[in-house]
């Protein structure tokens, strides 16, 4: 198959069930937001060794955002449940929490949630605040410049992990450019990730080793 004089070989790409989340992050700026969804997406390229995947989705104009001001969606999948409400809550805990003027509410109408606010109250050591808005819970937690605002609990859903597909190409330049601009292109669908270092991967899986 030809696509604008490139050959295409049509076959398979391998893919895993998955359980995954959104979740938006707002701040007082677009650089803060973006800082502390780029924290949180950090060391999360693979479930093999990372525990989760998890990569920026697009960034949220104010009028989207729940208290108008900037935000970032940002995607998390692992294999489990269980083990996607341990990675929200660490992740948020650690680089959402701790990141100037930032507040964190779920993204992802779900029948299926996890608590993550209601669990990061704690930190508050009982001066935390609970405040109910149109059905939903949040949680307000004291830190050094003010409060932390998030949501009790984040919705989740089934969810497909490892597409991919191979480029091949005379030299590394060209093949390089040419998966970069593909990571550009995976970059407008929305509910998409390519959480490897900007979106490339050069090591791929391997399936086998002679080493025991």
């Amino acid at each position: 198959m030809q696509v604008n004089g490139v050959e295409i070989e049509d076959t398979f790409a391998e893919a895993f069930r998955m359980v995954g989340s959104r979740i938006l992050i707002t701040a007082c700026s677009r650089q803060w937001a973006l800082q502390a969804a780029t924290t949180m997406t950090g060391f999360a390229t693979s479930v093999i060794g990372c525990g989760c995947e998890a990569g920026l989705e697009r960034e949220v104009e104010p009028e989207e955002t729940p208290d108008g001001r900037p935000g970032t969606s940002v995607l998390l999948f692992a294999m489990s449940k269980k083990s996607l409400a341990d990675q929200l809550i660490k992740r948020i805990g650690q680089c959402v929490m701790t990141s100037p003027t930032s507040a964190c509410y779920n993204f992802l109408e779900s029948s299926e949630t996890v608590l993550v606010g209601g669990k990061l109250r704690y930190f508050g050591d009982g001066y935390q605040i609970s405040k109910l808005l149109g059905g939903r819970r949040f949680w307000r937690i004291p830190v050094m410049e003010g409060e932390f605002l998030i949501e009790e609990s984040f919705g989740v859903q089934e969810a497909v992990g490892g597409g991919n597909f191979l480029i091949l190409g005379q030299d590394l330049e060209s093949t390089l450019r040419a998966t970069e601009r593909a990571v550009a292109e995976i970059g407008k669908v929305r509910g998409v990730i390519t959480p490897f270092p900007g979106g490339i991967v050069r090591s791929g899986s391997k399936v086998s080793s002679k080493y025991k």
